[in-house]
């Protein structure tokens, strides 16, 4: 095939790091002569970057795989399905071998080569399927050891190896935008080297490594100038940042730096791990100009006989102290957590002090998750199973405790002044609404905030950071009206 001719598309599931993964492999088969396209049936090949953190994740992985398959039957353009991502990463073969609609199966290490692997493939030849291993093997033990080794280790989201020229002005971006959205995800950083009871996650993305100061901004420079306003820090532990660089205070320091990039309104940071959640670093996101007021942190429970056996730190005194001395900082602040409940252990008595918890803790956004079993994680071989159905009941009860509390919260809000950032405007027709999210508002997950702009004028525009006054809540989301 010519290269004009070669089309693919790229279907993201999971988490916006996986995102960013997207976009860089979208870039690399750019500057190798693929065309993409939105649409798998209008491509050659669709390349599926699936997601492999639970069960649930897992399965809509596999759905949209065969639902790429069946086009390949279906008389669509598509003739062949590639499985990348976390779950191709983690069971490689294992998953070629039950899902033989796949035409390949490749891990992290052959991003680099992905533009030769699917021409083969193309041709009719074949490509073996990924041999999963531990990633955190492959670096030193020692974070500060970890730089000098970084360029032989394949790392998703890093864009590092040679794509294309040099630029001039610094270092070079390997990425295409996939959507016009006004925001977009930046990752700092790559893996973990925490050793959660219940989380995979380290196997196969595998030892913490930070991205330099340079190439974030440089890449948040190039995110300007494809519009975006708003770059979201994205991260497996957004507080370990520039520990394998030799400064723990990097990330405070690097935030003034992005918040002053031209064309950037907003700078977002994600998953903060509360053991590790310094003064300095309260301090530089709630001091800098630009920086959301936003605090996404790792709770995970709230008792301390669990958050111990989870191989975690802290307690439910330890985590409103904290939360304390964020509000101390920001009052406005919109904090998020995630929580687990029927983990194995876990007893009555925990949950209620979970629950005791989540009211105190006036949180803006709550995921509540039920435990399953990862595979090869240490909760796997934990006695003290919760039964099934306990879990499904606490996860119910949790969940409604959290949907309650969290529209608490938002009615809260009311009559407070906040800067939407446009995300949605009405179509050619006049339907639909004006609707963005304010600075304590997450993408995707944290509920919205919808304008109404009937007196307002100019019609606000995607992109536009507009500054309102809240009217009312309707469950999490939010409804203002233009200053």
């Amino acid at each position: 095939m010519t290269a004009p001719d070669k089309s693919v598309a790229l279907v993201t599931l999971g988490c916006t790091r996986n995102e960013v993964d997207s976009e860089e492999l979208a870039g690399r088969l750019l500057a190798e002569g693929w065309r993409l396209v939105d649409d798998a049936a209008r491509a050659d090949v669709a390349v599926v970057n699936t997601c492999g953190f639970i069960a649930a994740a897992k399965k809509d992985s596999i759905d949209a795989l065969l639902e790429a398959a069946e086009l390949k039957e279906s008389g669509a353009r598509t003739r062949a399905v590639v499985a990348v991502g976390c779950l191709a990463e983690r069971y490689g073969a294992e998953l070629a071998a039950e899902l033989p609609e796949a035409d390949a199966v490749l891990g992290f290490d052959s991003y680099r080569d992905l533009s030769a692997h699917l021409g083969r493939i193309l041709s009719g030849g074949h490509v073996p399927s990924h041999l999963p291993r531990d990633r955190r093997r492959l670096l030193p033990l020692s974070p500060a050891a970890r730089p000098a080794e970084v360029s032989h280790v394949p790392t998703p989201g890093f864009g590092d190896e040679p794509v294309g020229p040099v630029p001039p002005t610094g270092p070079r971006v390997v990425r295409a935008r996939l959507d016009g959205a006004p925001w977009a995800p930046l990752k700092i950083a790559s893996g973990c080297d925490r050793r959660c009871a219940f989380c995979a996650i380290p196997m196969f993305r595998g030892a913490f490594v930070s991205r330099r100061p340079e190439q974030v901004l440089a890449e948040a420079r190039w995110l300007a100038q494809h519009g975006v306003k708003e770059v979201f820090l994205v991260s497996e532990n957004s507080t370990s940042y520039g520990k394998d660089l030799g400064d723990l205070a990097l990330l405070e320091k690097l935030l003034p730096e992005l918040a002053a990039v031209p064309g950037i309104e907003r700078v977002r940071v994600s998953y903060l791990q509360p053991a590790e959640i310094r003064p300095g670093l309260l301090a530089a996101m709630a001091d800098t100009p630009g920086v959301a007021p936003y605090y996404d942190i790792s709770f995970q429970h709230a008792a301390e006989a669990v958050l111990r056996a989870m191989r975690r730190f802290g307690s439910r005194a330890h985590f409103l102290d904290l939360l304390g001395r964020v509000r101390e900082r920001s009052p406005d602040a919109g904090i998020r957590c995630n929580v687990i409940v029927g983990f194995p252990g876990e007893s009555e008595a925990d949950v209620a002090e979970l629950e005791e918890f989540l009211t105190a803790a006036r949180l803006d956004v709550v995921g509540v998750f039920g435990y399953s079993d990862e595979d090869g994680t240490e909760a796997e071989t934990f006695p003290g199973k919760v039964p099934d159905d306990v879990v499904a009941e606490r996860l119910d009860r949790v969940g409604r405790l959290v949907e309650e509390l969290t529209a608490q919260r938002a009615q809260e809000r009311v009559g407070e002044v906040v800067d939407v950032l446009v995300e949605q405007v009405p179509g050619p027709g006049g339907d639909g609404e004006v609707v963005g999210r304010a600075g304590f508002q997450g993408p995707d997950v944290d509920g919205v905030t919808v304008l109404q702009v009937a007196d307002f004028s100019p019609a606000p525009r995607i992109g536009d950071l507009v500054r309102a006054r809240v009217l009312t809540s309707e469950g999490v989301d939010l409804v203002a009206v233009p200053r």
